[in-house]
């Protein structure tokens, strides 16, 4: 299938805030708080990364943020500032009615949230009311009937409004999505997750979603403690990892404060990460 891609931008939702714990998983404390900073309640700042391309004709759009529903106590435990996503589609003279297509890692609040916004109704609505919702269907049927360990992730007024609209498109594996971006399900983290590849002129590029979120997850054994299915998580990095290197491909991190893209590479015979400031506007 022809790329068709002519522009990839990495933009942001703004940050949050998450226990290092979750984070860094089974890693103790006294090894992951010298990787980065912590607030006083032991929260490590996280970006709400997300992708937008552009091939001349539509504007398709890769995870849509926590967006600007979440009620206070909720912005308070994570530490969340005002939604930057409309503003930085705005400031590319986009608007919301120009997205025509978004790809959906999966369906947490952290990666889906954008996708609706409150009305004057005060009604639950798409954010892109034009746009179609890609997202595989087994992350739908575990947004819809979450346990107990996953509930708090899924927000139903995230993504029942875009299924309600006729808005949502199930995905059933891998797949190409459009002309020169496809999706690869990985799991791990969450059932039906998945990674988007984009062609883009002769180079790939991968948003990694859940499966890599920082660049401090590239340590193949570093998993956050909320993944469903951590083997899975273990087996799907160590395979992206190592086509990532082997072909060159540029990777983007959901979850990345600085760095958040860059090239892995090997330097006599150790595997590095090289950062790069890729399609941001900081």
């Amino acid at each position: 299938m022809r790329s068709c891609v002519t522009q990839v931008s990495i933009i942001s939702d703004g940050t949050y805030k998450e226990d290092g714990g979750v984070i860094f998983g089974q890693l103790p404390k006294a090894r992951w708080d010298q990787m980065t900073a912590v607030d006083r309640k032991n929260r490590i700042s996280l970006g709400l990364n997300c992708v937008l391309i552009q091939n001349g004709k539509e504007c398709i759009l890769i995870d849509t943020g926590i967006g600007t529903k979440e009620p206070e106590p909720v912005k308070s435990s994570y530490g969340l500032g005002a939604s930057r996503l409309n503003r930085e589609l705005k400031s590319r003279g986009i608007n919301p009615k120009d997205v025509s297509t978004v790809i959906l890692t999966s369906l947490q609040f952290d990666h889906c949230g954008g996708s609706t916004r409150i009305d004057r109704s005060g009604e639950a609505v798409p954010t892109f009311p034009y746009a179609k919702y890609y997202v595989q269907r087994n992350a739908w049927e575990e947004a819809i009937s979450p346990n107990e360990r996953t509930k708090h992730y899924y927000h139903q007024d995230d993504f029942l409004p875009l299924e309600e609209r006729n808005q949502l498109e199930f995905l059933d594996g891998d797949q190409n999505v459009v002309p020169g971006i496809s999706v690869k399900v990985t799991g791990g983290h969450s059932s039906g997750h998945q990674v988007v590849l984009i062609n883009y002129g002769g180079e790939k590029i991968a948003y990694l979603g859940d499966l890599i979120p920082t660049h401090m997850h590239l340590d193949q054994g570093l998993i956050s403690s909320v993944d469903r299915f951590p083997e899975e998580t273990l087996y799907g990095k160590e395979s992206l990892i190592t086509k990532a290197e082997e072909e060159g491909w540029l990777i983007v991190f959901s979850h990345g404060v600085d760095p958040k893209s860059g090239y892995i590479e090997t330097r006599k015979g150790s595997t590095l990460f090289r950062p790069i400031h890729f399609g941001t506007n900081n």
